[in-house]
């Protein structure tokens, strides 16, 4: 029996969260084509008769001097020497330039196993395929290097081949039929914020974050009730997250109401959304902090 914990490194939009949910056949991570949607560490578990894997999907790695963009480098710095393995994941689309190449160069210098994923190889061109690969080869020489497309499940059973060759051998963490160890108000949070991203499109992607402030569960009347806020920093945002008549909080409570329904079968579910403003909270050290804090309980 195999066990390790995996963490997931790369830069944003690579197709980190979508690899996560597409391994776990479940949504661990939220996904959206806004870069730097993941803010922390997500952890997705992959169990069968092999063993177990624990993948810890993290933000994508950016260079920034912004404060919650250096909060979020610490995430992934953080995770490089807290894994059994690292699976590197690149944009098989974009040239490696000087962002790519320092990330490559903490990978190496963490110590740890790698395991290199050129995705998105449905699009790829035959010269982006061997320029990443040559890229990879001159920093990984020993290291498995695998073509992989997380949107299509394509070359996904190989890399776990991988991923298991290099796990040692252990108990599993987790029981079998865990794909996830969030709590459910962050489970509950993140699919608001993916929700409200994903409608606003690049309107507001880094100015809000969805704190639920209730959550009650009555298991006897089966019967979920919560409250969440969609926070902003300025009193003028509110108006685009709401919209024209409502017509977008009520778009986002739609869609948040059915992923987060999958949560709890067979309960009645009663969701009620609100909005409010924080002003500049990206760059207040408090508010950051107990973000963090919460999302990694």
């Amino acid at each position: 029996m195999k066990s390790a914990t995996v963490s997931v490194i790369g830069r944003p939009s690579a197709g980190k969260s979508t690899m996560v949910n597409t391994i776990c056949e479940m949504k661990v991570s939220i996904t959206s084509p806004i870069p730097q949607t993941t803010r922390n560490k997500i952890r997705g578990i992959y169990t069968d008769q092999r063993g177990q894997l624990v993948f810890v999907d993290t933000p994508g790695y950016h260079i920034s001097e912004k404060t919650i963009n250096r909060k979020m480098q610490d995430v992934t710095v953080s995770a490089l020497g807290e894994s059994d393995i690292i699976l590197y994941v690149l944009d098989g689309k974009r040239a490696p330039k000087k962002e790519e190449e320092v990330l490559a160069d903490l990978i190496a210098k963490a110590g740890v196993p790698v395991v290199c994923a050129i995705n998105k190889k449905d699009i790829l061109t035959k010269a982006e395929e061997e320029d990443m690969e040559f890229f990879l080869r001159n920093r990984f020489p020993s290291a498995p290097i695998l073509l992989t497309s997380s949107k299509d499940d394509d070359g996904i059973d190989e890399l776990l081949i991988e991923l298991f060759k290099l796990a040692p051998e252990g108990e599993l963490m987790y029981s079998e039929s865990e794909y996830t160890d969030q709590n459910l108000e962050f489970r509950i949070s993140e699919i608001i914020r993916e929700k409200t991203i994903n409608t606003l499109s690049d309107e507001l992607p880094h100015t809000i974050f969805v704190e639920v402030s209730d959550l009650e569960y009555d298991e006897e009347e089966k019967k979920v009730w919560v409250r969440a806020f969609i926070n902003t920093e300025r009193e003028g945002q509110k108006g685009i997250i709401v919209g024209k008549g409502g017509e977008n909080i009520k778009k986002i409570r739609k869609e948040s109401f059915k992923d987060i329904k999958k949560i709890f079968p067979g309960s009645r579910l009663e969701l009620d959304l609100r909005v409010k403003a924080i002003a500049k909270w990206r760059n207040n050290q408090a508010v950051l902090d107990k973000i963090f804090r919460e999302m990694n309980k």
